[in-house]
């Protein structure tokens, strides 16, 4: 297999608040390749929105990226400062903010927000302007749009300039953190068939925050679960839907309805942990109806059970 585009290793993001250690994101490893989706899923508060955040260097205070890797072009992203690491968002990876109501300047021109994208990495005025035209006309929109405002445009036609902006510099990753979430379920749909026509046409990574295990299912080439901050399971889409290998996993696929099975919805008992102050062990253990006493007493590695397909699990830990 070719290098992977974007290469997580060991990412670990605290954040020191004055009640406490939040744990939001521990130990996450993941590869993915040219032209991936990977779709990030999980629960609420699980630590998704803050990996994403880290993957362009870019957690809030009182966050801190305390250790880890995240390598996009044999670039280590965590390494940079200043000017480079202002180049390289943009240039080598770019985000879609959930929210397009508050993405773009409500007093300035969409166009002229995305032109300032292209200036600021130094692309001549003149081919900034074409490009400007061309990357609008990519997401589904006239060119005379970017003398809009951004009152003027429906939600979905936010989003769509959003991502215009987002790849504006051809990217090698593009970091969507649940931009459907605000739109109508039709636009849903436009959003997402547009996310994947630009990763085929482009051979653009794309790294999808949702907590839709089901868009997961119909989207993505490979899927990640997360919970409570840790990296659960991770492989080829087919394999971790049609054979998951995390108790978790396996109950977040059961509470989605099915329209094909006559069973109805199971919900997850419980709820997830405060990352203050998590359990010991397997962070899943005190909702997981297989825990034994060795998932309390300790934390499982992460596994190769298959090739490509990867679990933290005592189930699959090495005898």
């Amino acid at each position: 297999m070719s290098s992977p585009t974007l290469a997580v290793e060991d990412l670990t993001v605290y954040y020191y608040t004055l009640k406490g250690v939040v744990r939001a994101v521990e130990d996450v490893s993941l590869r993915a390749y040219r032209g991936d989706l990977v779709a990030l899923v999980g629960e609420s508060g699980c630590g998704k929105t803050t990996l994403s955040y880290a993957l362009l260097n870019l957690v809030p205070p009182p966050g801190r990226i305390v250790k880890g890797r995240v390598v996009i072009g044999g670039v280590d992203i965590l390494s940079l400062r200043g000017d480079e690491l202002r180049k390289a968002r943009g240039s080598l990876v770019s985000m879609v903010f959930q929210d397009p109501f508050t993405t773009l300047d409500p007093v300035r021109r969409v166009g002229d927000q995305i032109l300032e994208v292209l200036l600021e990495h130094d692309v001549p005025i003149e081919e900034a302007r074409k490009r400007v035209a061309e990357v609008i006309e990519s997401v589904g929109l006239s060119e005379r749009i970017a003398n809009a405002y951004p009152h003027q445009l429906s939600g979905g036609q936010r989003q769509r300039i959003s991502i215009a902006a987002a790849i504006a510099l051809n990217p090698r990753v593009l970091v969507a953190d649940e931009p459907t979430t605000a739109l109508d379920v039709v636009v849903q749909k436009q959003i997402m068939d547009l996310l994947d026509e630009i990763r085929k046409n482009t051979g653009m990574t794309v790294v999808l925050i949702t907590h839709d295990i089901a868009l997961a299912a119909e989207r993505a080439t490979r899927v990640a679960v997360m919970y409570a901050g840790k990296m659960v399971e991770y492989g080829p889409k087919d394999k971790v839907i049609e054979n998951p290998l995390h108790p978790y996993t396996n109950a977040l696929l059961k509470s989605v309805p099915d329209i094909e099975s006559e069973e109805w919805p199971k919900p997850i008992q419980g709820t997830p942990p405060d990352l203050r102050n998590p359990p010991s062990g397997c962070r899943f253990h005190p909702r997981c109806p297989l825990a034994k006493d060795v998932c309390r007493r300790g934390a499982p590695d992460v596994v190769e059970v298959e090739p490509g397909h990867y679990t933290s699990c005592w189930l699959y830990a090495k005898r």
